[in-house]
C-alpha cells in the first residue's frame, strides 16, 4: 500500500533563458490546471510545482510543454535527473494499479507449473516418447 503522503510530489521545472517571458507563461498555463500548484522560484528561469501523482507525472507535465512550444533545460544532470524522476513516478503508477502480485498467494502452484514445462537442453532434440528413459 502506498502512503498518500508519498502520491504529493515537488519538482521544480527548469526552461531556457530564451526566449525570456516563457516562464510566465508556463505559470499561467500550468496555474489554470485543477490540483496543480504553481510557485515561481527565486532562482531564475525555474517553476516549482505540486502535484498528485493520482493526477499529473513530471513527464507527462514537461511533454505538453514541449508541445505547446517552452523550451526546458537539457543539461547532462538534469536531464539524468528527469529520467530517473520519470522512471519512478511511472513505476509508482503502474504499482498503484495493481491491487496484489498473482504469485503472493500461489507462488508454489506457479514454480511448479514452470518446472515442469521447463524441457533440460539435453533432452530437447529426443521424441517426448524417449526422454524419460534418460
Amino acid at each position: 500500500m502506498i502512503n498518500p503522503f508519498e502520491l504529493m510530489k515537488n519538482r521544480v521545472l527548469r526552461f531556457m533563458s530564451e526566449p525570456c517571458d516563457q516562464v510566465e507563461r508556463a505559470l499561467m498555463i500550468l496555474s489554470g490546471l485543477p490540483g496543480l500548484q504553481v510557485v515561481r522560484t527565486a532562482e531564475p528561469n525555474t517553476l516549482e510545482i505540486h502535484y498528485s501523482l493520482m493526477d499529473y507525472t513530471l513527464a507527462g507535465l514537461e511533454r505538453a510543454l514541449e508541445r505547446e512550444g517552452f523550451l526546458l533545460a537539457h543539461d547532462f544532470f538534469h536531464h539524468l535527473g528527469r529520467h530517473l524522476v520519470y522512471y519512478c513516478e511511472d513505476t509508482c503508477r503502474h504499482n498503484m494499479e495493481i491491487r496484489g502480485h498473482i504469485t503472493k498467494k500461489n507462488e508454489k502452484e506457479v514454480f511448479i507449473g514452470v518446472h515442469e514445462a521447463h524441457v533440460r537442453p539435453e533432452l530437447a532434440g529426443k521424441p517426448p516418447e524417449l526422454r524419460e528413459y534418460e
